[in-house]
């Protein structure tokens, strides 16, 4: 009888997996329960640093809820910034002049004998320093005078010319050449502020408004005016109309109500109970999960600078979504704008608390789900080192199972060989007389 390591292999691998299947299984359950758990937090993070952000912006120092706006009874001449503290009302305008900077180009200079001096507000450029204009250039605008200083081509003939960096009437330069009879200075631009009249007329009554730029600041409470285009003597006033953008305010409204809503949508994929139509979420029971959904549930119920989300027609469905009711919210609004803006935004207010309660789960340095996501990596890097502990027990079971089975096979072939000795010879039919 010979040997069959096909055999012997065989039944090495069956009983050495025996040995280590239940630990194997038990691994394997463990292995799939800690991955689907960790991707499970990994998608919650993602989702509700996705809320985060939405807030943020709505909550960010440039951004309001409430919504305003301004309408302008002609185009072109001007554009507005409006604020949330900007009251209803109707402004006329004419814009006579816009802001301009200073600049000045010096001709006749030659490069490659350049000579004279260049005076900028008190201090003197000796040109003979330079062999080239470029270079000429470049130390005017290091020298950190406020002015800027290029070169104009034409014709074959260079121009070195020099702009005030910024526009307005305060930041005028003096320029003067010496000492080079074929150098002239033209002055092409002056350094002058914009101005626009409130009310009265064009060129008289009302109210000078000035700016070192074409921007008013806050030239009414709330509103900002950037003006591009100046009226004639013949034009009509500019009117522009600010009032509340009803439609705006909804929308960023609707934008956190968007923004909690698809949270939720996730938190009740990850912890549905499951059914016999529906998957388990891998995070259903998981107590840690709940809270974080009950905080920002309870955040939408409570009072901020004496107001709340339902004043507003913005409530929970059955299902845990918020909803707006538009005539109501439009209504409630319009009668107090300045309630809806203390409600939202704000320190420690609904934004603000839904962002600090978000952050303290998602942060990347200590954030709850980071540390639940941390010691699940850790649970996993421990089932790999299980994993080569069992490999090494399996290895271990599958040799011994193997010098076992040759064992007994050669054991078996040598008691074969053996007994073929003993056996008795076949006696041959004679042949002969009795055949």
């Amino acid at each position: 009888m010979a040997i069959n390591s096909d055999y012997v292999q065989q039944m090495s691998t069956q009983l050495a997996t025996y040995e280590v299947q239940g630990s194997l299984d038990r691994l394997n359950r463990n292995e799939s329960r800690y991955k689907a758990q960790r991707d499970a937090l990994n998608s919650l993070r993602t989702s509700m640093t996705t809320f985060k952000s939405a807030i943020t912006k709505l909550n960010s120092s440039t951004s309001s809820m409430l919504t305003n706006s301004a309408t302008f009874s002609q185009e072109g001449y001007a554009t507005a910034t409006v604020g949330t503290t900007a009251k209803a009302g109707t402004y006329d305008f004419f814009v006579e002049r816009l802001a301009a900077k200073q600049q000045v180009a010096v001709q006749g200079l030659v490069d490659g004998s350049l000579s004279g001096t260049l005076t900028l507000n008190a201090q003197a450029f000796d040109l003979s320093q330079y062999a080239t204009l470029s270079d000429a250039a470049t130390a005017i605008n290091d020298a950190g005078l406020g002015v800027q200083a290029t070169l104009v081509r034409s014709d074959g003939a260079v121009s070195l010319v020099v702009s005030s960096e910024q526009t307005g009437a305060a930041n005028a330069f003096s320029l003067s050449m010496t000492g080079n009879a074929a150098a002239t200075t033209t002055q092409l631009s002056t350094a002058q502020d914009a101005m626009v009249r409130l009310g009265g007329s064009y060129g008289t009554g009302g109210i000078e408004l000035t700016s070192a730029s074409n921007t008013f600041t806050d030239v009414i409470d709330g509103v900002s005016l950037t003006v591009s285009k100046t009226h004639t003597a013949t034009d009509t006033a500019l009117t522009v109309t600010v009032g509340q953008d009803k439609a705006g305010t909804q929308a960023k409204a609707q934008t956190f109500i968007d923004a909690f809503n698809a949270l939720m949508t996730s938190f009740d994929s990850l912890t549905a109970s499951g059914s016999d139509s529906a998957k388990r979420g891998a995070l259903a029971g998981d107590s840690s999960v709940r809270s974080i959904e009950s905080r920002l549930n309870g955040l939408l119920r409570a009072d901020f600078g004496g107001k709340s989300l339902i004043e507003f027609g913005i409530s929970a469905d059955r299902n845990g979504k918020l909803t707006i009711d538009a005539k109501r919210f439009e209504a409630a609004v319009a009668n107090d704008p300045a309630g809806f803006e203390e409600l939202f935004t704000g320190t420690d207010k609904l934004l603000d608390s839904m962002d600090k309660t978000v952050a303290a789960y998602t942060s990347s340095t200590n954030g709850l789900l980071k540390n639940r996501m941390d010691t699940l990596d850790m649970n996993l890097r421990r089932i790999d080192e299980q994993f080569d502990n069992l490999q090494q027990q399996y290895d271990t079971h599958y040799s011994r199972y193997l010098r076992q089975f040759t064992t007994m096979m050669q054991t078996m072939q040598s008691m074969e060989q053996t007994s073929g000795m003993f056996s008795m010879p076949t006696t041959p039919q004679a042949n002969g007389l009795f055949s």
